[in-house]
């Protein structure tokens, strides 16, 4: 029994802040970034992209280590790694050190994710973890938000590294928390197994309510077996198999070859071999980790996961949500720096509210309509990434950028945690890391996919025209629009599926 809940979920909670700064706090640093390494616009994207590509690839397999291995083992573990690698990104003295330390910190990213949200919501019972959502909302929301911040008052007086540095140091707080107010992992109770055993109970003619002795000596009932639960195992060499590496691989490599494709498509040229190479290995590896996933005995997403409930479509429009976030996160303090000429430290305080915005609509998420308050909160991203890209050259912060960044904050703070829980909420406990896994997947993928893609874009947009502010205007100008049409998109599936 979890005695000191509060502060266990404000260690959870501030992991998972860190895991999200992360992302954005470099974007502020960009500008420096690119004159102190000699980065192209592709590479520097690629600062951003190196991380949230090794979060989301290997999160899948994450999620199911989490549930087969221990939560609190592999949260530690993740953590640490990430704090290591926040320290070797910091201290890096050339481009390829830098991308391997950022993949790195992604990959700890991975490990910690999926175990701190199933641990978060394993504070409370059934049906009560409302509360752990309005908090995970809340911190991820201002961890996007309060990285730009970070960027901002650390890159002008000590340089880009010691964004890395803090980070590093800010990692070991939590970490200790954790693994002092968190109980030590153990086998957890096999709900699809106890649910099966109370089917042959009553198949061998023991109707009525079976029951059990829990630790207090209080007869409990036995549960049900969870809609997501697998079909009864083999006891073959594969079905033993408690994690499908082959399947893990293949996720990895597809992701990882799609985005670099799509990334490159701009600059190399969309015939490239270069180009076409990648995206071939990917699309086939991808097909091919979907159809193991639906015939293989260890699957790492559970193929009766995805037909529960809104977990499919949920997920589905957190990967738009995630490519929206991303970019929103990457264009909009380029815009204030090289279009609008402010200071690092202008373009973050000029942040502020759209972090408050982001921790509001996230605390008042968990008490709105899910489904309702899901599309509505779409559509006014939507709407706010169609007003930002109207941001003309000679714009002011006050008359062309607050207005749509309240609108977006409210807007992502309300999806965000919406959809993490129409995305999890039907997972039985055995599956809850995966569930976790798999959410966390969508956004991180989708991230680095709506990057690379509005990327590419811009580049297009901006391909041929002559350096200065207007093209670079031109280009967040044509980004900002493709993600309004992705939100666009992701409003339409949350609608038509708003009567299951």
């Amino acid at each position: 029994m979890i005695t000191h809940r509060g502060p266990a979920l404000a260690a959870l909670a501030t992991a998972q802040f860190l895991v999200v700064l992360s992302v954005s706090s470099v974007n502020v640093a960009l500008p420096d970034l690119r004159a102190g390494l000699g980065l192209d616009g592709t590479a520097l994207s690629w600062v951003v992209t190196a991380y949230v590509l090794g979060f989301g690839a290997p999160l899948l397999a994450a999620g199911r280590l989490a549930d087969l291995y221990g939560r609190r083992r592999l949260f530690a573990l993740g953590l640490a790694g990430f704090a290591v690698a926040s320290l070797a990104a910091g201290i890096a003295d050339g481009p390829a050190q830098l991308l391997v330390a950022r993949a790195a910190q992604g990959l700890g990213a991975a490990l910690l994710a999926p175990a701190a949200l199933a641990l978060a919501l394993g504070l409370f019972p059934p049906g009560g973890g409302g509360r752990a959502l309005g908090v995970w909302g809340a911190a991820s929301g201002a961890g996007g938000a309060a990285g730009v911040l970070l960027g901002g008052l650390l890159t002008g007086p000590f340089g880009w590294p010691s964004i890395f540095l803090v980070t590093a140091g800010l990692a070991v707080p939590p970490l200790v928390a954790a693994l002092r107010l968190l109980p030590a992992d153990r086998p957890a109770a096999n709900e699809c197994v106890a649910g099966r055993r109370s089917g042959d109970q009553r198949a061998h003619g023991l109707s009525g309510d079976q029951r059990v002795p829990d630790r207090s000596g209080v007869d409990r009932p036995v549960p049900d077996r969870p809609a997501d639960c697998p079909p009864e195992p083999d006891h073959s060499a594969a079905g033993r198999r408690g994690l499908d590496v082959p399947g893990a691989v293949a996720v990895t490599v597809g992701l990882v070859a799609v985005t670099y494709a799509l990334s490159a498509g701009g600059t190399r040229g969309w015939g490239s071999p270069a180009v076409l190479g990648p995206a071939a290995l990917g699309l086939a590896a991808l097909a091919w980790f979907v159809r193991r996933q639906r015939r293989g005995a260890a699957p790492l997403v559970p193929p009766r996961l995805l037909r529960t409930g809104m977990t499919a479509p949920a997920n589905v429009a957190m990967t738009l949500l995630g490519a929206v976030w991303v970019g929103l996160f990457y264009y909009l303090p380029l815009y204030q720096q090289q279009v609008l000429g402010q200071t690092p430290l202008t373009a973050a305080l000029g942040q502020l509210p759209l972090a408050g915005m982001i921790v509001a609509g996230s605390t008042l998420a968990p008490r709105l309509p899910t489904r309702a308050a899901v599309t509505g909160a779409l559509a006014a991203i939507a709407l706010g990434l169609a007003w930002l890209s109207r941001a003309p050259v000679a714009g002011t912060y006050a008359a062309d950028l607050l207005g749509p960044t309240l609108l977006l904050g409210a807007g992502i703070g309300v999806a965000f945690t919406g959809l993490t829980g129409l995305a999890t909420r039907d997972a039985s406990r055995s599956n809850a890391a995966t569930a976790g896994g798999l959410v966390n997947t969508t956004r991180q993928v989708g991230g680095a996919l709506g990057l690379a893609l509005m990327t590419t874009v811009a580049q297009a947009r901006t391909a041929g025209l002559p350096d200065g502010a207007p093209t670079l205007a031109a280009g967040h100008s044509a980004a900002f629009l493709t993600g309004a049409v992705l939100a666009s998109v992701a409003t339409l599936i949350i609608a038509t599926r708003s009567h299951s």
